[in-house]
Order: structure tokens, then sequence, then C-alpha cells
């Protein structure tokens, strides 16, 4: 039937539901269909014509876009201009068709994208570099983050080989295509002839075949290098038992390597394509610290800086907190005084790990100080913290200091329990100053705190250092009213100090009561 006039569309806004791409065929209706489809641009610029008839130009338009589809493919598709001129549509009809198209290829496009991604994730090499990643020490974010990368450049891989075969592929048809032209050219050329006429005489040329291919090699390919005649079958054999006499040297595959060793992390740092960041070597570093393997965190430390990679605050906490561990106070102090110089902000842990470096080494007044830098810059120092410096005042019998730790907390708003007050009591036991522990010892009573055998061993042993046993008895007999019984720890103070009193009956005695009890002294 003969095609209407080009098509042109009403001045409408463009919506992909009222396209020509969205129109309904003849077979997707039914007589019992619910659904109201809004008229097409094609019905409305020919409301005339009837169904069949706008049927026939959606079918001229669907087999317009094919043609287009099958020269280029979805390539072409997409890289083609909109406005491209046809003497079939108008051209806002041509832009209506041409972005529906396009939207519904890029679709398309992704999700194949999708699937061989996920296909891709999914492979054996893929896998294999994750799995070796995580037995290095790669774990989370950055672990997902790398098996996404590698899968992606498996991606890039396998599509530029496919671009190379479908290159390949074109030109070995046109190589096809043009060897089928010139073989048909030259029986042509052949069996053509010129005829010159000269009186009588007829002289028949032969016009000369164009050379359009090489002629085919006879016989095989002969090659020099440095004057040996290399084609010659006898060098094969050389190459064989070469080949042989590796084997006996160098295995056919390299045996796999076994076992999951922080040394094999550390070899692969030196590799180029691993891209080793400081990241890589943090954790290194961590792995061995928290083996106590300080030479070995050192020696990797040592790499990161010849490599020209300066310590983050990560790195430098790590060792703070190793040295800490480790008891190397001088170590510790150079770590944490190179993460204050650099303009990093030491946190919780630091100051934490800093502290007990302090502790451990006897100078708990310099770990009060850090305390103290702490609550300057509104850094709330931890319950521990405090425990570790009144722990340590207390075993100095620096009761003044214990108690300002112990006020400190009481300001901090941080529970007080049985621990806390013990310790407090026992600094005071060790300055000599019984008096203040008992106290400190009647403050828990009053507080509602339980007291155990140690805190009243405790106070015994404050009594013991002025020699006052009578108040020492008669605070055991208050709080055997109570419904307390003395333990293991009281009774061993008491056997002492009536031992050095040289009081051997009252001695034997209370060694008695104890075996009655069934109390074993150490």
């Amino acid at each position: 039937m003969p095609l209407p006039p080009p098509l042109q569309l009403p001045p409408t806004p463009l919506h992909h539901e009222s396209s020509p791409m969205a129109a309904s065929s003849p077979s997707s209706e039914t007589p019992n269909s619910q659904t109201h489809f809004s008229p097409s641009p094609i019905s409305i610029a020919y409301p005339d014509c009837d169904k069949q008839t706008i049927n026939e130009m959606l079918l001229v338009i669907v087999d317009k876009v094919v043609s287009v589809l099958e020269k280029g493919g979805l390539g072409e598709m997409l890289g083609a201009t909109k406005n491209t001129p046809t003497l079939d549509f108008g051209e806002d009809l041509w832009k209506t068709v041409w972005e529906v198209s396009n939207s519904v290829l890029e679709d398309i496009m992704k999700e194949r994208k999708k699937e061989e991604m996920k296909r891709l994730l999914q492979c054996e090499e893929v896998k294999d570099m994750t799995r070796f990643a995580s037995e290095v020490g790669v774990r989370g974010e950055m672990l997902r983050e790398m098996r996404f990368k590698w899968a992606k450049e498996k991606m890039q891989e396998v599509e530029f080989y496919q671009n190379l075969e479908s290159i390949r592929q074109q030109d070995q048809l046109a190589q096809e295509e043009e060897e089928a032209k010139a073989k048909n050219t030259g029986v042509d050329a052949v069996e053509e002839a010129v005829i010159v006429e000269d009186g009588d005489n007829v002289d028949v040329e032969e016009k000369k075949p164009k050379v359009v291919a090489l002629p085919l090699r006879k016989g095989k390919i002969k090659y020099k290098i440095y004057g040996l005649d290399l084609s010659d079958a006898k060098w094969a054999e050389v190459a064989d038992r070469i080949h042989e006499a590796e084997k006996l040297i160098i295995p056919d595959e390299p045996k796999p390597v076994t076992g999951k060793c922080k040394l094999i992390a550390e070899l692969v740092l030196s590799e180029e394509p691993f891209q080793t960041n400081i990241r890589d070597y943090s954790k290194l570093i961590d792995a061995h610290a928290k083996d106590n393997r300080i030479e070995d965190a050192e020696r990797i430390l040592k790499k990161m800086t010849e490599k020209g990679i300066e310590p983050d605050i990560l790195t430098i906490t790590i060792l703070v907190n190793m040295y800490s561990k480790a008891n190397n106070l001088d170590r510790a102090k150079e770590a944490f005084e190179g993460l204050r110089s650099r303009g990093f902000q030491p946190d919780v842990r630091t100051y934490k790990s800093m502290i007990m470096a302090y502790v451990n080494a006897g100078q708990p007044k310099l770990g009060e100080s850090l305390r103290r830098d702490m609550e300057a810059k509104d850094i709330k120092p931890t319950k521990d913290i405090y425990m570790a410096l009144l722990r340590s005042f207390s075993e100095r019998g620096d009761a003044e200091a214990a108690d300002r730790i112990f006020s400190t907390m009481q300001y901090a708003h941080l529970q007080l329990n049985l621990e806390s007050g013990t310790l407090l009591v026992e600094a005071y036991g060790h300055a000599g100053d019984p008096e203040q522990a008992r106290n400190k010892f009647n403050n828990m009573i009053r507080l509602g705190h339980r007291l155990d055998d140690r805190c009243t061993a405790s106070m015994i042993a404050a009594y013991e250092k002025k020699n006052l046993l009578d108040k020492a008895l008669n605070l055991l007999l208050q709080l055997e009213k109570d419904g307390f019984e003395p333990g293991i720890a009281t009774c061993t103070v008491l056997v002492d100090w009536l031992g050095k009193l040289q009081l051997v009956d009252e001695a034997e005695e209370m060694l008695r009561k104890i075996t009655e009890k069934g109390i074993l002294l150490p």
C-alpha cells in the first residue's frame, strides 16, 4: 500500500508512554481487557486513518529502527545522532523514536554489565586473589573494594579481547570478500581480449590481471641468526634436549605455598603490583605488636619509612601501645612525643597506654600529669586509668596522692566500689597513719559496703604498723558481732603480729582455731 507523507508530530510534550513505541499492537489487545491506553501521536496526527493503517505505520517505524541496529549494533545505535535525516519520517517523530530506543538500549547494556559483573565476582581468578588478600590480613570494606576492582579489571580485559575478536572477524570477512572479488576480476581479465584491426591482420592483446594477493610460498622457510641456519631439523633436537635438562633443575610447576604466616605478607610488600599503602604496613606492625614481636614490628616500620611513607596517627598509636605493653618506657615516650610533635591528638587509648607505661615504671605522678592533660583537652579518663593510678599510689604508700585520685573519682561521678576503698585504706596503712585508715574504713561501712577479708586484713595491718593490738582486737570483736568471720588474710596478719610480739601461746591458740575452722594457711 502507498505510504502517507512524512509523519509530523503535533507540538505536544514528549512522554514515553505516549510515544509511537508504546502503542499497542492488534495481538496485544483482548476483548475483555480492562487496560486503557492513551492515543498515540500517530492517531492524533491522522485521525481519519483506521487502526490497520496506524499499525502499518508503526511497523514502518520499527523496521527502520531494526535496520539501523542491524548495521551497527547497540553501540552504533547509542552513538547515533538524534536528528538523523530520513525520507520516511518527520524530524520530531524520528527524534521521539530515537530517544525511546536509546533509553531502552542503555538499560539493556547496563543490565548486561551488571550480570557480567556478578559472574566475574564468582570467577576463580577473582576468588583466588580475594582469598590471598584475606590470608595476608585484608579485611572488611577494603577487601570488598579490592574484589570489585579485580572483577572490574577482569571485565575490561574480557571486553578488550572481545573487541579484538570482533575486529579480527570483521577483517577476516573483509579479506574474504576482497579475495573473492579479486578472483573474479582475475578470471575476467584473462579471458578478455582487445582486438586491434590493422588491414587483414588481427592482433589479440590480452590484458594483464591485477595483482591483488601475494603468491603462495613453496618450500620451507629458512632463517639464519649469526650465520647459523636455524631452520635445520637438528636445532629442534637441541631445543628438546635443553628442555629436558631444565626439568632436572627447575620443576614444571612451583610448589604451592602452604600455611599462613605473616612473613608471606611481608614479602608481598615489596611487590609493585600489590600497590602497598600505609594501611598494609600498619596492619603488619599491629599483628607483630599483639604478639610482642617488637623487633619484627620495628623492621616493618623501617621498611615503611625507607619507602618514603611517614607514620600516621594509627601507626604511632600502635607503637605507643606496643612499647607500653613491653614496659619499654623510653621508646613509649619517644613514640608519644612524636605523635604530639606531628600535630596529632592522642585518643583515650593512647593516653591510657602511656599512663600505664608510667605506672609500670614506678612513676605514677607522671601518669597523673597526663591524666590532668586529658581533662584539660576535654578527654574523659576512664575508670581503669583512675584505678591504675590509685593502685600504684597505694602500693607506694603515697596516701595524699591516693586520696586525691579517690576524690577526683568522686567528682567525676564514677561509681566507687569496695576495691577503690580498700586501696585507700592500704595507702594510709602503708603510710603509717592508722587513724586515717580507720576513718576510710568506717566511711565504707557507712556507705553500705559489705567488708571482705582483704579490706579487714588491710586495716589490721595498719594497726600492726603502730603496734595497736588492743584497737585491732576491738575492731575484730565489733565485726564478729555484725557477722564477720576472719578469713585467711586477716588470720595471717594476726599470727605474724603475735609472733613478732613473742606471744607464743596466743599465736598457737590462733593457729588452733584456724585449723578447727578448716582454714589453710600458706
